[in-house]
């Protein structure tokens, strides 16, 4: 997008005529600009701002070139100058505003664009700029405003149809966001960015064929679109297509490989499969990347489990209770791993905590009623069967006549 605003710039700035000396390295400048060589504009500028020290033309363009090789700080400063001398210039407001939001000053660039548009209300770049300020401090409703005010004075704006169709999305108006992704496609119907932006809509609505759609379109005006795979993935995850999940999720690793999102859904993906060997080799790469998420070491813990690994198990879920997360199920698994391991007074003391934590848990009672007729405590494993049989569990009550009558 900030590319999009060089061309507008440079278009607001008035053809001024200075010393030969300074102009010809004003034009020398552009012209590196132009071919992205932003540190020679940077030398070019400076010449020009030595030669003649309030050229304001020099100062505002030396401030477009620092932000763009990401001196945003320095680009301020020029900025700053510009506004001393010129306290209207419209382009130096609007260079500091984008260099304000790049520093995540958005108060600071809120500030800017409203001035641009106090001095001159017909500014379309300066809502539209204003509106991503907003978005960033999570004001998705005053940023609708001004893309909808943008929109009012350019109504073949994309940007601020895409822009405005993202704030909506951010609030949960999926079909609000969707119409407005409509219409920047059709302003420009080969930007990836809103396809896959209309099929994150199309996901949230469970509307699955259709996201599958702008994911496929997005990825083919971009074969490196990373989130569009993921998501597509994410997808036939939902569709119980694993197979082509994994596929999707192996090419944003291939691309990234060490996106966590792609390692993990891999990994549920293998794990629906009975891969449970993969599934692992995908939680162990996570776990290698970040050591702290107690969900990853709870999978891994499950498909241990079911490669009756039932010590590795134990400790995988040993490390989930540790960070933190009780969980039923984390307890309840670990009691059945003890179990099989005949470590009868360590399950039971899982299954009793595992229905400390939900109480209307059948499976639970029924697995510490077993534990509890084989340590010979009959009477009370019939009562967990009785429980469970309250709880809705059909098959308690032959349970209970095979172990209790």
């Amino acid at each position: 997008m900030i590319k999009y605003f060089i061309k507008i710039i440079f278009m607001l700035f008035p053809l001024i005529s200075y010393s030969q000396s300074a102009q010809e390295y004003i034009d020398m400048g552009i012209q590196r600009l132009n071919t992205e060589d932003y540190m020679g504009g940077i030398q070019s500028f400076s010449k020009a701002v030595d030669l003649e020290p309030n050229n304001i033309r020099a100062y505002n363009l030396r401030g477009l070139a620092k932000f763009y090789s990401g001196d945003y700080r320095s680009a301020v400063q020029d900025c700053n100058k510009v506004i001393i001398l010129e306290p209207t210039n419209l382009e130096a407001y609007m260079i500091r505003g984008l260099a304000k939001s790049d520093l995540e000053d958005n108060h600071g660039a809120i500030q800017d664009y409203t001035k641009i548009i106090e001095i001159n209300p017909k500014v379309v770049d300066a809502y539209n700029n204003r509106g991503l300020a907003k978005s960033h401090l999570d004001d998705n409703r005053g940023a609708i405003k001004d893309y909808t005010k943008a929109i009012e004075i350019d109504q073949k704006y994309k940007q601020a149809y895409f822009n405005r169709g993202s704030a909506k999305l951010n609030l949960e108006n999926y079909q609000g966001s969707i119409q407005d992704f409509n219409r920047a496609i059709e302003l420009d119907h080969e930007d990836p960015s809103a396809y896959y932006k209309r099929g994150m809509a199309k996901f949230s609505l469970v509307d699955y064929r259709g996201a599958v759609h702008d994911f496929n379109v997005a990825i083919e005006l971009n074969p490196k679109y990373s989130d569009a795979f993921l998501n597509r993935g994410l997808v036939k995850l939902n569709l119980v297509d694993y197979r082509g999940a994994i596929l999707d999720l192996n090419k944003v690793i291939e691309l990234n490989p060490k996106n966590s999102d792609a390692l993990f859904n891999r990994g549920l993906a293998k794990q629906n499969l009975k891969d449970y060997r993969g599934a692992i080799r995908d939680y162990t790469k996570l776990i290698e990347l970040d050591s702290r998420s107690p969900d990853v070491y709870n999978n891994r813990g499950v498909a241990k489990f079911l490669l009756k690994d039932n010590r590795g198990a134990i400790q995988d879920l040993n490390k989930v209770i540790e960070l933190g997360q009780e969980n039923f199920n984390t307890y309840g698994l670990r009691g059945s791993a003890k179990y099989n391991l005949e470590d009868y007074r360590g399950a039971m003391q899982d299954y009793n905590k595992s229905i400390e934590l939900d109480p209307k848990n059948a499976p639970f009672y029924i697995k510490r009623g077993f534990l509890k007729i084989l340590l010979e405590d009959i009477d009370s494993g019939c009562l967990d069967f009785s429980k469970a049989g309250e709880l809705g569990e059909v098959k308690a009550y032959d349970l209970i006549q095979e172990f209790c009558n």
